[in-house]
Protein backbone atom coordinates (compact mmCIF):
# COMPACT_ATOMS: atom_id res chain seq x y z
CA UNK A 1 0.00 0.00 0.00
CA UNK A 2 1.33 3.54 -0.83
CA UNK A 3 1.48 6.40 0.72
CA UNK A 4 -1.95 7.36 -0.45
CA UNK A 5 -4.96 5.63 0.24
CA UNK A 6 -6.96 4.39 -3.23
CA UNK A 7 -10.63 4.24 -2.83
CA UNK A 8 -13.23 3.21 -5.33
CA UNK A 9 -16.96 4.19 -4.14
CA UNK A 10 -19.81 1.65 -4.69
CA UNK A 11 -23.00 3.94 -4.67
CA UNK A 12 -25.86 3.67 -7.23
CA UNK A 13 -27.48 7.27 -6.13
CA UNK A 14 -25.92 9.66 -8.30
CA UNK A 15 -26.69 12.31 -5.36
CA UNK A 16 -25.06 11.08 -2.73
CA UNK A 17 -22.55 9.90 -4.86
CA UNK A 18 -21.33 13.35 -5.75
CA UNK A 19 -21.71 14.67 -2.42
CA UNK A 20 -18.95 11.99 -1.30
CA UNK A 21 -17.03 12.64 -4.22
CA UNK A 22 -16.96 16.13 -2.97
CA UNK A 23 -16.36 14.86 0.91
CA UNK A 24 -13.15 12.38 -0.43
CA UNK A 25 -12.05 15.50 -1.89
CA UNK A 26 -11.29 17.59 0.76
CA UNK A 27 -9.60 14.39 2.19
CA UNK A 28 -5.39 14.31 2.36
CA UNK A 29 -4.04 11.27 1.31
CA UNK A 30 -6.82 9.86 -0.41
CA UNK A 31 -7.67 9.29 -4.09
CA UNK A 32 -11.17 8.13 -5.59
CA UNK A 33 -10.23 6.28 -8.44
CA UNK A 34 -13.25 4.91 -9.67
CA UNK A 35 -17.13 5.08 -8.92
CA UNK A 36 -19.58 2.42 -9.91
CA UNK A 37 -23.08 2.38 -9.64
CA UNK A 38 -24.33 -1.47 -9.22
CA UNK A 39 -22.72 -4.50 -7.47
CA UNK A 40 -21.16 -6.20 -10.67
CA UNK A 41 -19.63 -3.09 -11.26
CA UNK A 42 -18.35 -2.93 -8.13
CA UNK A 43 -16.63 -6.55 -8.12
CA UNK A 44 -15.52 -5.71 -11.60
CA UNK A 45 -13.91 -2.35 -10.88
CA UNK A 46 -12.23 -3.88 -7.76
CA UNK A 47 -9.97 -5.87 -9.74
CA UNK A 48 -9.35 -3.96 -12.56
CA UNK A 49 -8.11 -0.96 -10.04
CA UNK A 50 -6.38 -2.66 -7.39
CA UNK A 51 -8.17 -0.35 -4.56
CA UNK A 52 -7.29 -0.05 -1.11
CA UNK A 53 -11.01 0.26 0.28
CA UNK A 54 -13.90 0.06 -1.46
CA UNK A 55 -16.96 2.24 0.01
CA UNK A 56 -20.06 -0.04 -0.40
CA UNK A 57 -23.59 0.90 -0.29
CA UNK A 58 -25.73 -2.06 0.24
CA UNK A 59 -28.93 -1.45 -1.13
CA UNK A 60 -27.89 -1.59 -5.28
CA UNK A 61 -29.49 -3.02 -8.23
CA UNK A 62 -28.26 -6.26 -9.42
CA UNK A 63 -25.57 -7.78 -7.28
CA UNK A 64 -26.16 -5.92 -3.72
CA UNK A 65 -23.90 -4.60 -1.81
CA UNK A 66 -23.39 -8.06 0.88
CA UNK A 67 -22.88 -10.08 -2.70
CA UNK A 68 -20.31 -7.52 -3.99
CA UNK A 69 -18.49 -7.43 -0.65
CA UNK A 70 -17.81 -11.17 -0.33
CA UNK A 71 -17.02 -11.56 -3.94
CA UNK A 72 -14.36 -8.91 -3.40
CA UNK A 73 -13.11 -9.91 -0.21
CA UNK A 74 -12.88 -13.31 -1.27
CA UNK A 75 -10.64 -12.57 -4.19
CA UNK A 76 -9.12 -9.22 -2.87
CA UNK A 77 -8.50 -9.81 0.87
CA UNK A 78 -6.28 -7.14 0.49
CA UNK A 79 -8.83 -4.86 -0.16
CA UNK A 80 -11.21 -3.56 2.95
CA UNK A 81 -14.41 -2.85 2.06
CA UNK A 82 -16.62 -0.03 4.36
CA UNK A 83 -20.03 -0.01 4.31
CA UNK A 84 -22.03 3.07 3.98
CA UNK A 85 -25.70 2.80 3.61
CA UNK A 86 -29.66 3.97 5.66
CA UNK A 87 -29.58 -0.03 6.94
CA UNK A 88 -28.96 -0.44 10.40
CA UNK A 89 -31.16 -3.60 11.48
CA UNK A 90 -29.12 -6.58 12.84
CA UNK A 91 -29.99 -8.48 9.89
CA UNK A 92 -27.92 -5.95 7.29
CA UNK A 93 -25.26 -5.48 10.14
CA UNK A 94 -24.24 -8.80 10.84
CA UNK A 95 -24.93 -9.94 7.38
CA UNK A 96 -22.28 -6.82 5.61
CA UNK A 97 -19.55 -8.19 8.91
CA UNK A 98 -19.84 -12.02 7.86
CA UNK A 99 -19.25 -11.25 4.05
CA UNK A 100 -15.69 -9.56 5.40
CA UNK A 101 -16.50 -5.84 5.31
CA UNK A 102 -14.49 -4.30 7.56
CA UNK A 103 -16.37 -1.30 8.77
CA UNK A 104 -19.93 -0.11 8.96
CA UNK A 105 -21.11 3.53 8.98
CA UNK A 106 -24.46 4.64 8.38
CA UNK A 107 -24.89 7.28 5.68
CA UNK A 108 -25.65 10.39 8.00
CA UNK A 109 -22.00 9.94 9.18
CA UNK A 110 -19.84 13.11 9.86
CA UNK A 111 -17.01 14.11 7.45
CA UNK A 112 -14.82 13.33 10.65
CA UNK A 113 -16.35 10.31 11.51
CA UNK A 114 -15.85 9.21 8.10
CA UNK A 115 -11.89 10.02 7.89
CA UNK A 116 -11.53 8.33 10.89
CA UNK A 117 -13.19 5.00 9.55
CA UNK A 118 -11.46 5.04 6.29
CA UNK A 119 -7.90 5.54 8.38
CA UNK A 120 -8.46 2.88 10.38
CA UNK A 121 -9.53 0.41 7.86
CA UNK A 122 -6.38 1.71 5.51
CA UNK A 123 -4.27 0.97 8.50
CA UNK A 124 -5.03 -2.34 8.67
CA UNK A 125 -8.38 -2.32 11.51
CA UNK A 126 -11.67 -2.77 11.69
CA UNK A 127 -14.59 0.08 12.47
CA UNK A 128 -17.96 0.73 13.33
CA UNK A 129 -19.88 3.62 13.73
CA UNK A 130 -21.43 4.25 16.92
CA UNK A 131 -25.01 3.29 16.90
CA UNK A 132 -24.04 0.59 14.81
CA UNK A 133 -21.89 -0.86 17.46
CA UNK A 134 -23.72 -0.31 20.06
CA UNK A 135 -26.19 -2.74 18.52
CA UNK A 136 -23.91 -5.41 18.45
CA UNK A 137 -23.22 -5.00 21.58
CA UNK A 138 -26.98 -5.03 23.04
CA UNK A 139 -27.43 -7.88 20.55
CA UNK A 140 -25.16 -10.12 22.60
CA UNK A 141 -24.87 -9.00 25.80
CA UNK A 142 -27.98 -10.54 27.39
CA UNK A 143 -26.95 -13.80 27.03
CA UNK A 144 -23.05 -13.59 26.93
CA UNK A 145 -22.61 -13.16 30.85
CA UNK A 146 -23.91 -16.50 30.77
CA UNK A 147 -21.27 -18.34 28.64
CA UNK A 148 -18.43 -20.29 29.61
CA UNK A 149 -15.20 -19.45 27.83
CA UNK A 150 -16.17 -19.87 24.18
CA UNK A 151 -12.33 -20.37 23.45
CA UNK A 152 -10.73 -22.27 25.54
CA UNK A 153 -7.98 -23.29 23.52
CA UNK A 154 -6.83 -19.29 23.54
CA UNK A 155 -4.08 -18.13 25.77
CA UNK A 156 -4.31 -15.39 28.12
CA UNK A 157 -2.20 -13.24 25.85
CA UNK A 158 -4.53 -14.26 22.82
CA UNK A 159 -7.49 -13.42 24.80
CA UNK A 160 -6.22 -10.58 25.55
CA UNK A 161 -5.59 -9.71 21.29
CA UNK A 162 -8.70 -11.03 20.48
CA UNK A 163 -10.54 -8.80 22.72
CA UNK A 164 -8.88 -5.80 21.10
CA UNK A 165 -9.12 -7.08 17.72
CA UNK A 166 -12.97 -7.31 18.71
CA UNK A 167 -13.14 -3.32 19.80
CA UNK A 168 -11.83 -2.53 15.80
CA UNK A 169 -8.35 -2.18 16.74
CA UNK A 170 -5.38 -2.18 14.66
CA UNK A 171 -1.92 -4.45 15.25
CA UNK A 172 0.06 -0.69 15.94
CA UNK A 173 -2.94 -0.12 18.92
CA UNK A 174 -2.75 -3.21 20.17
CA UNK A 175 0.94 -3.44 20.71
CA UNK A 176 0.85 -0.25 22.41
CA UNK A 177 -1.85 -1.29 24.61
CA UNK A 178 -0.03 -4.96 25.49
CA UNK A 179 3.35 -3.35 25.50
CA UNK A 180 4.30 -5.83 22.93
CA UNK A 181 5.39 -5.47 19.30
CA UNK A 182 3.65 -5.19 16.62
CA UNK A 183 5.09 -8.66 15.11
CA UNK A 184 4.17 -10.37 18.19
CA UNK A 185 0.74 -9.07 17.71
CA UNK A 186 0.64 -10.00 14.02
CA UNK A 187 1.83 -13.52 14.97
CA UNK A 188 -0.90 -13.90 18.06
CA UNK A 189 -3.55 -12.66 15.26
CA UNK A 190 -2.30 -15.34 12.86
CA UNK A 191 -2.42 -18.13 15.58
CA UNK A 192 -5.78 -17.03 16.87
CA UNK A 193 -7.38 -17.24 13.45
CA UNK A 194 -5.82 -20.64 13.40
CA UNK A 195 -7.22 -21.89 16.30
CA UNK A 196 -10.78 -20.01 15.80
CA UNK A 197 -11.06 -21.78 12.17
CA UNK A 198 -11.32 -18.40 10.52
CA UNK A 199 -10.54 -17.42 7.12
CA UNK A 200 -9.12 -13.22 8.52
CA UNK A 201 -9.90 -10.92 10.79
CA UNK A 202 -13.91 -9.64 10.01
CA UNK A 203 -14.32 -13.26 10.92
CA UNK A 204 -12.61 -13.11 14.16
CA UNK A 205 -14.26 -9.96 14.69
CA UNK A 206 -17.89 -11.32 14.23
CA UNK A 207 -17.02 -14.72 15.95
CA UNK A 208 -15.30 -12.49 19.43
CA UNK A 209 -18.77 -9.91 19.18
CA UNK A 210 -20.92 -13.35 19.52
CA UNK A 211 -18.95 -13.75 22.88
CA UNK A 212 -19.36 -11.02 24.24
CA UNK A 213 -15.92 -9.55 23.32
CA UNK A 214 -14.91 -6.03 22.37
CA UNK A 215 -16.67 -4.65 25.52
CA UNK A 216 -16.21 -4.30 29.73
CA UNK A 217 -19.49 -5.47 30.24
CA UNK A 218 -19.73 -8.70 28.11
CA UNK A 219 -16.00 -9.83 28.19
CA UNK A 220 -15.46 -13.40 29.80
CA UNK A 221 -13.05 -14.21 32.12
CA UNK A 222 -9.71 -14.96 30.94
CA UNK A 223 -8.87 -18.92 30.89
CA UNK A 224 -6.76 -20.25 33.79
Amino acid sequence: MGDRLRLLVAEDHPVYRDGLRALLASMPDVDLVGEAEDGDAAVRMAHELTPDIVLMDLGMPGRNGIEATRAITASRPGTGVLVLTMFEDDDSVFSAMRAGARGYLLKDADRDELARAIDAIGHGGAIFGSGVARRVQSFFAASASHRVDPFPDLTVREHEVLDRIARGEANPIIAARLGISTKTVRNHVSTILDKLMVADRSQAIVRAREAGLGSDAGRPAAPI
